[in-house]
């Protein structure tokens, strides 16, 4: 019965061996110092280096290194410094602003919907570590997932499994350790939902300030002087 040992394929499935990628996918312990990932943080560490020298000058060389990072073409519009893990780990949808020195910890999957607005030094963790001092050598992850037309303000943590639902908005400073839904806002460390989003906030946007159509008329117009 032992010659099913001699198949190095069958005995891996018989024992359900797994690769430390896989181990990570799946949110089991790891420690990330094999299968080339060291090598692959190294390239986005030289990558990120050398995205946040460029000059606002340099807009073409940022948009190939911004490609190069997240493996694909990517019209996000990001202020820098800038920094991540793995940079292929994260992805992001259309319309996307990231405002500067935000850090996104993507050792597990990052994914970001459609117009989504980080405000400055946001920052996305999908990594953590055993509580027990002597198994903090140890590493975790779990996917964090922010929906279409969120806006995250300046500040905010957002913790490893969280998700946060379309179009709700997270108030500056706030520590998210767990799911948000959609169409709110939520605040504080931990964060909480305060209200929902309601027609209110159709008409006015700041301290009773109304939401004029005229008014916004004339911005675009602003936009349309040579």
């Amino acid at each position: 019965m032992w010659d099913i040992f001699l198949d190095a394929e069958l005995f891996n499935k018989w024992v359900k061996i797994m690769t430390i990628r896989e181990r990570i996918e799946s949110g089991k312990l790891f420690t990330g110092c094999c299968e080339g990932l060291l090598e692959d943080r190294a390239d986005c560490e030289r990558i990120i280096h050398q995205l946040n020298l460029t000059t606002p000058e340099q807009s073409l060389e940022r948009t190939q290194l911004l490609n190069k990072l997240f493996g694909k073409e990517t019209g996000v519009e990001l202020e820098l410094p800038f920094y991540c893990c793995y940079g292929y780990n994260i992805t992001i949808g259309e319309g996307v602003y990231i405002n500067f020195n935000c850090s996104f910890l993507d050792n597990g999957k990052i994914i970001i919907g459609e117009k989504v607005l980080f405000g400055p030094a946001v920052t996305i963790t999908t990594i953590g570590h055993p509580i027990a001092a002597d198994k903090r050598k140890y590493m975790y992850t779990a996917p964090v997932v922010i929906e279409n037309n969120c806006w995250i303000g300046a500040g905010v943590t957002i913790c490893p499994g969280v998700t946060i639902g379309e179009n709700t908005v997270i108030g500056a400073g706030s520590v998210v350790v767990k799911d948000i839904p959609s169409n709110c806002v939520a605040v504080g460390n931990p964060c909480r939902v305060v209200r929902e989003i309601d027609d209110n906030d159709e008409k006015y946007y700041f301290n009773g300030r109304i939401i004029d159509a005229e008014d916004l008329k004339e911005e675009a117009r602003l936009h349309n002087i040579e």
